[in-house]
């Protein structure tokens, strides 16, 4: 599998990594659309192989000779879970792995802001407010500059400066500058404040005079993080606003709950749909069968066997249909998670499976609004000749 092969072989660069996950994403759809058919003819045989009444051998035979058909309208479906699956695992999982640091973490207690290329040169040394470190709760003010390296983080800082920073982590041995995110935090663990940075190429002296990259203000107060954050908006208000790694995180967690909530409403919206797609599909078949369902009525057999026949082909590839998307939907989330990120998939909570039967109960219910039919459809005058 495609995205199994990228476990420890994260693409380099954002457009590398959408056409390697987004294909893995696209493959195993095709495949799960390709597969459909096979499963409902197994599914199919199972039932037939195991019934124990009329009702279940009759329809086990019948998906089984025309298992495409049977598929056909459930193939919405299929989407609908895969897509919902892989945006429910994957969010649960990055939410729980990011949520909001503790409240002392350095995450917390610092922010930044970034002079990025896009936005225009960065400031000089003279620009950057002389009252920032006068704040009363302000810990230290630290300038990040370019990284002349290409490799690596984007900023450099002298092994001095981070020893004397302390919080932001340490140079390795032996390192005279090291490699930084302009933030001075990167990704790691957020609860967590030691961390070993990478060592730079650059001399002290040569990194000192690259390009001022950010400012990096560690508080120990509230209203000293505040009062920093809008010395810095007056100062520089071009460019994305002063912040704490926590706020971004936490806004990004908000962001994710949207998109997952917004996944929800589409599979809502989407089960209903292909249990129509059902409905029509029973209608068509019912009426199709109105001459032999009608003998089988004449020769004795109950309606409500008839009803089983026709709710059992029904259920039998809504059923495979349904477990085998979420199943590879939440594979999929596994796989990327692992190999984007190195994060366990964590089981979606009981909301995921409380509306993913809801979506199927209100399906099931639109089949069985169209087994009516058969007790008008399915009378005596229909099986006469002339």
């Amino acid at each position: 599998m495609e995205l199994a092969w990228f476990i420890g072989r994260r693409p380099d660069g954002t457009n590398a990594q959408l056409t390697a996950y987004l294909s893995g994403f696209v493959l195993i759809l095709i495949g799960l659309v390709l597969a459909g058919p096979w499963l409902t003819m197994a599914g199919a045989r199972v039932l037939a192989g195991r019934a124990s009444r009329p009702a279940a051998l009759i329809a086990g035979r019948r998906l089984s000779d025309d298992p495409r058909a049977g598929f056909r309208a459930v193939s919405g479906l299929i989407v609908a879970l895969f897509v919902t699956s892989v945006a429910t695992g994957t969010i649960t999982t990055f939410v729980a792995n990011r949520g909001a640091p503790r409240t002392d973490s350095v995450a917390a207690t610092s922010l930044s802001k970034t002079f990025w290329q896009e936005d225009g040169a960065g400031p000089a040394l003279s620009q950057i407010p002389a009252g920032l470190a006068a704040i009363p709760g302000v810990r230290s003010v630290t300038l990040v500059h370019v990284n002349p390296d290409p490799e690596g983080w984007q900023g450099v800082v002298t092994c001095a400066e981070l020893a004397r920073l302390a919080r932001f982590g340490t140079c390795p041995p032996g390192a005279q500058t090291a490699a930084v995110s302009s933030d001075l935090l990167g990704r790691r663990d957020l609860t967590k404040d030691e961390h070993v940075w990478a060592a730079s190429t650059a001399t002290p002296a040569v990194a000192e005079a690259q390009p001022i990259l950010s400012v990096v203000v560690d508080t120990t107060s509230r209203s000293a993080f505040e009062q920093a954050r809008t010395m810095l908006e007056l100062a520089f208000p071009a460019g994305r606003f002063p912040a704490s790694v926590a706020e971004w995180e936490a806004n990004n967690a908000r962001q994710l709950v949207q998109f997952q909530q917004l996944a929800n409403v589409i599979m809502l919206a989407s089960l209903p749909v292909a249990g129509c797609s059902l409905a029509v599909s029973i209608a068509g078949g019912l009426s199709d069968r109105r001459r032999p369902f009608s003998m089988l009525r004449l020769t004795g057999v109950q309606l409500n066997t008839l009803r089983g026949v026709v709710a059992l082909e029904s259920v039998v590839p809504l059923a495979a249909a349904s477990v085998v998307a979420i199943g590879m939907g939440l594979l999929a989330s596994h796989l990327f998670l692992r190999a984007q990120l190195g994060y366990e998939l964590l089981a979606p909570g009981p909301s995921f499976y409380f509306m993913v039967g809801a979506g199927l109960a209100v399906s099931l219910g639109i089949i069985a609004s169209t087994l009516p039919l058969l007790r008008r459809i399915t009378g005596p005058e229909v099986a006469r000749n002339e």
